[in-house]
C-alpha cells in the first residue's frame, strides 16, 4: 500500500536574470532537488516560470524575441536533466514555466513530474495585469499580452499516494480555484508565484502583500480540506523586488513551513494526506453543508 504521508519539500528560487540561460537556472534546480532528497523529500514544488526571468514585466512586440521565453517541448534537452534526476533520485517535482503548443497557442503552464512522465498538467486560468504598452509603470505586468487563458480547466490526477491539483500565482487569489479543486477531490495543491512588493495600479497595498499571500493559502487550505505547497520566485530580479514567503500549508490553515529568505531556499514538511478528513468530515463537510442551489452568481456570465 502506498504511504499517504510522506516529506515535501517546497523549493523557492532566489532572482533569475535575464540573460541567464535555462542551463543555469536548470542547475539551481538540481541542486535544489539534491538538497530536498537528502532531506527525504518524495515531491519538490518549483515556482511559476521557474526556467527564465519574469518576462511579462517588458513591453515586447518582436516575435522572435517573445518566443525565445516560451518552451516548445517538455521535457527538451536544457531540462532534460532535471527529468533524469528526479527519475535517478525518486522525487517528484511541479514545475512552472512558458508553454508554446505545436498550433502555435501560448500558455502560463505548470505539470507535474514523477518516475520521469508527466502526470498533471494546468494552464494558469486567471490571468493578471494588461495588454497593452502602459510606460507609467516602472515594470510592466503583460500576461494577457503573452499568454492565453487556460483551457484545461482545475484538473486533480493522481499523483505520490494521493490526488493532486495545481494553480499558479494569481489564482491562488480567486476562491474558486480552491472550491474547483476541493470538489475535485485534490488532498494536496502545488503552485508558484511570482508576486511583485511593488503594485503600481493600488501602490497603498504594497504593505498588504505579504499578508494577503498567507491569506489567500491559509483560507484555500482551510476552507477546502487540502494541503498547499506554493513556492516563489524571490528577491530583486531586473529592478523589480519580488516577495518571497514561500510556504507549506496544512488543512488546517496552519503554517507548518515558510522559508527565511528571498534567496534559492528549500524548506520541507511532513505531508499526511489524511489529515484532510479533519476538515472535509467536519466544517467542511460538502456533502452535508454545501448549497449549491443559491451560489448560481458564481457562474453567472461577467458583467
Amino acid at each position: 500500500m502506498t504511504q499517504r504521508h510522506f516529506i515535501t519539500a517546497c523549493a523557492q528560487l532566489g532572482p533569475i536574470a535575464r540573460d541567464e540561460p535555462r542551463s543555469s537556472a536548470v542547475a539551481r534546480l538540481c541542486t535544489m532537488l539534491r538538497e530536498a532528497h537528502e532531506r527525504g523529500a518524495r515531491v519538490v514544488v518549483f515556482p511559476e516560470l521557474a526556467l527564465t526571468t519574469f518576462f511579462p514585466r517588458w513591453f515586447m512586440t518582436d516575435p522572435e524575441e517573445i518566443d525565445r521565453w516560451f518552451e516548445t517541448a517538455m521535457p527538451n534537452p536544457e531540462v532534460q536533466p532535471l527529468f533524469d534526476l528526479s527519475a535517478r533520485l525518486g522525487v517528484a517535482f511541479h514545475l512552472g514555466y512558458a508553454e508554446k503548443t505545436p498550433e502555435g497557442r501560448y500558455f502560463n503552464t505548470a505539470i507535474f513530474v514523477e518516475n520521469g512522465v508527466i502526470r498533471g498538467k494546468y494552464r494558469k486560468i486567471h490571468l493578471p495585469g494588461h495588454r497593452e504598452n502602459e510606460p507609467w509603470r516602472a515594470f510592466q505586468h503583460l500576461e494577457k499580452r503573452y499568454f492565453e487563458k487556460g483551457d484545461l480547466g482545475f484538473p486533480v490526477f493522481d499523483g505520490a499516494g494521493g490526488r493532486l491539483g495545481m494553480c499558479i500565482c494569481n489564482d491562488r487569489r480567486w476562491p474558486e480555484t480552491w472550491r474547483m479543486l476541493g470538489l475535485g477531490g485534490a488532498e494536496m495543491v502545488m503552485l508558484g508565484y511570482n508576486t511583485p512588493q511593488h503594485y503600481p495600479p493600488a501602490p497603498e497595498h504594497d504593505h498588504l502583500q505579504h499578508f494577503h499571500n498567507a491569506l489567500s493559502l491559509q483560507a484555500g487550505a482551510y476552507q477546502n480540506g487540502l494541503w498547499v505547497v506554493a513556492a516563489a520566485k524571490a528577491g530583486r530580479e531586473e529592478g523589480c523586488d519580488l516577495i518571497g514567503g514561500s510556504c507549506i500549508v496544512a488543512p488546517t490553515g496552519e503554517i507548518v513551513a515558510q522559508a527565511a529568505t528571498v534567496a534559492d531556499e528549500v524548506i520541507t514538511a511532513r505531508v499526511d494526506l489524511d489529515r484532510c478528513a479533519e476538515i472535509r468530515a467536519n466544517i467542511f463537510n460538502f456533502a452535508a453543508h454545501r448549497e449549491p442551489g443559491d451560489y448560481g452568481l458564481i457562474t453567472a456570465p461577467k458583467r
